[in-house]
């Protein structure tokens, strides 16, 4: 007896821990198809084994014995599910998979997304259905996504600050005007869709105190191969002139895209700024025509190795030569507000910028239960330079020449170069998905500020006015971040992101050294709770950093005019900021968003005058901390089958205390935006959109801003089996888009400012697309899911 309970305690852990065999063969008809990934799901849902099929189309995998589900999924079949009690050895036999009706082709041409969709991070925004956005680019596509506002060269989620942009995950270093020229190169026919992250989870950089902007780039579909051309004509009070040519190329294991771009024309500008002085206004009138030149090009190479291995190679150039010539009027009038004097200045500035990005990435598939590894490489390089010829006179009020007021030459260049190095590992369990990795940044700048007077007709050096300031910065970073779905209601994400800086500049003509050193931090976190299918609830919160331009830290001034200037801040740190959000979507189409941002140290343009000699000064300072909070409200409806809307309010308020004696008073008020965007299917080939925006005026520390709102209307027409089309935009039809009455009182002195950037104007775009839907391959299709996600 008791040598039998000794075999019994030894055989029960076999027993418990049996493992049975489950084969088959997959086929389609009387083919055998190799390569198909098998993948075994257990009661949750999740991935526990995989394996492909061999070249007679059979499988094999061990199992213990249990409940599963088993999927097989094949490039241009449809996928075959089916759930197994596995109790001993199970041979499943042929498994026929039945061939996709519709090409894959014509899924992706014909297929109909949401323009909106919510996920748990990230709002995505697919652009197929945005009419206003065919024959644009992607800055002009950024701006119609829900929330997010581009003006004044900045890109702002609103209520949130300003946003960081990257391409397919990975961070441009550029901003500001630089940032613009770069996405105005690439055509909004190129991208997929745009990611909305207000929160980004710890595997994104952590700068940037209004989140992240991702554009996701079309990839094409395999073994095919296609070509789209562009020409588009925008009038203003001038025209310019873009062509754009995107070709694609894949053939088993390789896959190719290029892409050209150029743009050529003018634009208009017109200033007015109006300075309350003690002694009397001084106003100024600014007339400028600025060249809108580019070109731009782009290539991108994708080999796999294996079907669980692939390598790739980007290139991106871009040139921009937005020379432009000035006519200002600058009036001054006494306390009785009678004219004292003129001062005209005409101006040429020979203004240029390029930058090349390079990145080369490695991505395996380490194993069936999709643990993924990805390496990336990149290298960027910019380079602007700006040259200015300016000459000031004096007139009296009948316009009398009275003397020469100033006259220079402002030449000021630019060099920066970014290597970065960056590792991620997707490392999925049983209960739970497990992300970490690690990056490495290293940037270097160097900046030349040259100051000529030519008031004597030969340019002499002005070494007080002339500088060469060195920057760099380095950034080591590592994160880990986890999400779970505890079950069918609750999903909880968690992430940690330490980031270590170090930060030197050099101004040589003041000899003066700043170093900055820190190690920070940066925490998030996520939960979403499906109350019901009608119902989701969402809490984020997310520690953000968002450091100075580099231009922003050389101390030197670059003329505007004879009587303003810019200088920069070597002493400038970067600013904080604790973003809180509280999120519920109601059927998908109703979605409500409560949010609250803290910033500590916050920077921004001071604009001061100089009572003495009516001049004003444009710096940046840490000046303020404040508190943003908001209500959002997005509703998209589909009224008819011919007309789909999708709308958005919002209510932002703000608190604002200054941290620095800048001599002025914050003052806050009630900011209301509402946008619609309203698609209307007149026929099989015909769409109409009217989009209108409102944004009221509104008070936000430092600042007093006029209301901007935005009527457009779009027509798209489809011919040849929408191999062509054609389209029509009338953007901003009242001319009220522009930056209006933008009010400050520093040092007493009342600035009033706006600016209109040639946003009203029309467009007629033709799109030309040709190619072979599918190319002779031999009979392989890769197992690799991620690659098939591509190709979709």
């Amino acid at each position: 007896m008791k040598k039998l309970n000794l075999l019994i305690f030894l055989l029960l852990p076999l027993f418990c821990l049996a493992q049975s065999t489950l084969k088959g063969k997959v086929a389609s008809g009387t083919k055998s198809l190799e390569w198909a990934e098998i993948s075994i799901l257990n009661k949750e849902g999740k991935i526990i084994d995989g394996t492909t099929t061999k070249e007679d189309g059979s499988f094999e995998i061990n199992l213990k014995n249990g409940f599963y589900k088993i999927e097989i999924n094949l490039l241009g079949f449809t996928t075959y599910e089916k759930e197994i009690s596995l109790e001993k050895n199970t041979d499943l036999g042929i498994i026929i998979l039945k061939e996709n009706e519709t090409k894959l082709v014509e899924v992706v041409v014909q297929s109909k997304k949401k323009t909106i969709e919510q996920k748990t991070d990230r709002v995505v925004y697919n652009l197929e259905n945005n009419v206003t956005t065919t024959g644009g680019d992607a800055l002009s596509a950024i701006n119609t996504a829900p929330g997010v506002v581009v003006k004044n060269d900045i890109i702002t989620i609103l209520g949130k600050g300003t946003s960081r942009v990257m391409i397919d995950g990975r961070l441009i270093e550029l901003t500001g005007e630089e940032l613009n020229n770069f996405l105005k190169s690439i055509s909004a026919a190129d991208i997929k869709n745009i990611e909305i992250i207000s929160n980004p989870p710890a595997k994104y950089e952590a700068d940037g105190i209004g989140g992240l902007i991702n554009i996701i780039m079309k990839k094409g579909v395999r073994d095919s191969w296609k070509n789209s051309t562009t020409v588009s004509y925008d009038q203003n009070k001038y025209g310019i002139y873009t062509l754009r040519d995107n070709f694609f190329y894949s053939k088993n294991k390789f896959r190719f895209s290029a892409s050209v771009n150029g743009k050529t024309g003018y634009k208009n500008s017109t200033e007015n700024l109006d300075m309350y002085f003690p002694d009397g206004l001084s106003t100024m009138r600014a007339d400028t025509k600025i060249k809108n030149e580019n070109f731009s090009g782009k290539l991108a190479l994708d080999y796999d190795l294996s079907p669980r291995t692939s390598i790739g190679f980007q290139f991106m150039n871009d040139r921009n030569n937005p020379d432009f010539g000035s006519d200002i009027r600058i009036e001054k009038y006494n306390t009785q507000n009678e004219l004292q004097h003129v001062t005209l200045n005409k101006s040429f500035t020979d203004k240029g910028s390029k930058n090349q990005t390079y990145n080369a990435h490695f991505i395996t598939k380490l194993d069936s239960l999709n643990r993924k590894l990805s390496f990336d490489v990149d290298y960027f390089d910019y380079s602007s330079k700006f040259d200015r010829n300016f000459i000031a006179n004096d007139y009296n009020p009948d316009m009398e020449f009275i003397d020469l007021n100033q006259a220079g030459r402002n030449i000021s260049n630019q060099d920066i170069d970014n290597w970065s190095f960056k590792a991620d590992m997707e490392h999925p369990f049983q209960s739970f998905n497990l992300s970490y990795g690690a990056k490495m940044s290293f940037t270097n700048s160097i900046s030349d500020v040259v100051f000529y007077n030519t008031a004597t007709g030969t340019p002499e050096l002005d070494p007080s006015q002339s500088n060469r300031f060195k920057y760099t910065e380095n950034n080591q970073a590592v994160y880990i971040n986890g999400d779970k779905k505890i079950n069918e209601k609750w999903n909880l994400q968690m992430g940690l992101r330490l980031e270590n800086t170090q930060t030197n500049g050099l101004s040589e003509a003041m000899n003066q050294e700043n170093v900055n050193n820190y190690l920070k931090l940066f925490p998030t976190f996520y939960a979403s709770y499906k109350k019901n299918e009608n119902n989701t609830f969402s809490l984020n919160y997310g520690k953000r950093i968002n450091r100075p331009r580099f231009d922003l830290l050389n101390p030197f001034r670059v003329y505007i005019n004879s009587n303003s200037y810019s200088e920069g801040n070597p002493f400038l740190k970067p600013s904080f900021s604790d973003n809180f959000e509280l999120s519920h979507s109601y059927k998908d189409v109703l979605r409500t968003s409560v949010f609250v941002n803290a910033i500590t140290n916050g920077y921004g343009i001071v604009f001061t005058s100089n009572p003495e000699t009516n001049t004003q000064i444009v710096t940046r300072e840490n000046y303020y901390k404040g508190l943003n909070y908001g209500v959002g409200e997005t509703y998209s409806a589909t009224f008819t089958d011919w007309w789909q809307s999708e709308n958005t309010l919002y209510f932002l308020g703000s608190e604002t205390k200054f941290i620095k004696d800048i001599n002025a008073t914050p003052s806050n008020s009630l900011q209301i935006d509402f946008t619609t965007n309203n698609t209307f299917v007149l026929g099989k080939n015909t769409k109409l959109q009217i989009d209108f925006n409102y944004s009221t005026p509104f008070k936000s520390g430092l600042y007093e801003i006029g209301y901007v709102s935005s009527f457009d209307i779009g027509f798209k027409q489809d011919l040849l089996n929408k191999t062509l089309q054609i389209a029509f935009l009338a953007n901003d039809i009242f001319n009220t888009s522009y930056l209006k009455e933008f009010t400050s009182v520093v040092n007493g002195v009342k600035q009033v400012y706006s600016q209109n950037e040639s946003n009203r104007f029309v467009r007629l775009s033709v799109i030309y697309n040709f190619g072979n839907k599918k190319i002779n391959v031999k009979e392989r299709n890769f197992g690799n899911q991620e690659e098939r996600k591509r190709a979709n």
